[in-house]
């Protein structure tokens, strides 16, 4: 599923504007259903990030791969339910009902979904809460990028990955002064992995300087990475691959740069040309 965006492609040294099809991201809100003793229960389980279709597939996959059931006769039935929200018009909560108590494990509902928290949206407890409890924005303006300092932060960006040269399969983000120097890279097998340790370098050493840096990271960028970004309330951020629909709409609710698809002497604009300078 997708949709189609406005977007300020930059190549050779120009900018057109085009159309573009994004992957949809959009939350959904999973939970169950069981009946204890005389009584059904309801209860949330987890809220994950997806391209709307074929939830069910995704529910049942879910509710197994995490051992909550271990045979899929165990669900009684999967159903949609709530008001279609949003620009897809979608629905974005689902209800998995069980059979019978026996069926379900409950202490690992207990341990794994209802007091730990995980990270990023997929941990939250509703649809409510991701809502991003943050009033102030990055600078509109600031800082300045010119796109041959976009076009070099991803070679950069390879050239100081210590374990992707040795292994192929690893993330990684990068903090960028503005003039295009590196200041900080972490890498990790999960791309969320790679930016939150990044993150938690550069705020314990002191080193984040919103309107003076950008961040770049390894592969496509999304609702999570978006929002863990902002929090540093750093404004630009550069992917080698495509956004989501829903990165999109956050980066350009808080004035964010968000570039994707950076090649050789090209790449997207897809909110907030006004931090970028194109002779």
């Amino acid at each position: 599923m997708n949709a189609k965006y406005k977007v300020l492609k930059f190549k050779s040294k120009q900018l057109e504007e085009v159309d573009d099809l994004v992957s949809i991201e959009e939350p959904l809100e999973i939970s169950i259903k069981y009946k204890e003793k005389d009584t059904w229960l309801t209860q949330i389980l987890s809220i994950t990030m997806r391209t709307p279709g074929y939830d069910e597939d995704l529910v049942r996959g879910f509710l197994f791969n995490e051992q909550i059931v271990e045979d899929m006769q165990h669900i009684q039935s999967i159903e949609s339910f709530g008001d279609k929200v949003g620009l897809y018009n979608i629905q974005n909560k689902i209800l998995a009902t069980l059979n019978n108590a026996h069926n379900v494990n409950i202490s690992k509902i207990k341990r794994d979904f209802i007091t730990n928290s995980s990270c990023g949206v997929c941990g939250k407890s509703s649809l409510d809460a991701l809502d991003i409890i943050k009033k102030d924005k990055p600078s509109l303006t600031q800082p300045k990028l010119s796109a041959e300092v976009i076009i070099k932060s991803p070679n950069t960006l390879r050239a100081n990955q210590s374990e992707f040269s040795k292994t192929g399969g690893i993330h990684a983000s990068g903090l960028f002064a503005s003039t295009g120097e590196l200041v900080a890279i972490r890498e990790d097998v999960g791309r969320h992995n790679a930016l939150d340790k990044l993150i938690g370098s550069i705020v314990t050493k002191n080193q984040l300087q919103p309107n003076n840096q950008f961040i770049t990271c390894s592969g496509r960028l999304n609702f999570e990475l978006v929002q863990k970004v902002l929090m540093t309330n750093i404004g630009i951020m550069i992917g080698v691959g495509a956004p989501t629909s829903l990165a999109i709409d956050l980066a350009n609710k808080f004035n964010m740069t968000l570039i994707g698809f950076v090649k050789n002497d090209s790449f997207n604009i897809y909110t907030n040309k006004q931090k970028l300078i194109i002779n």
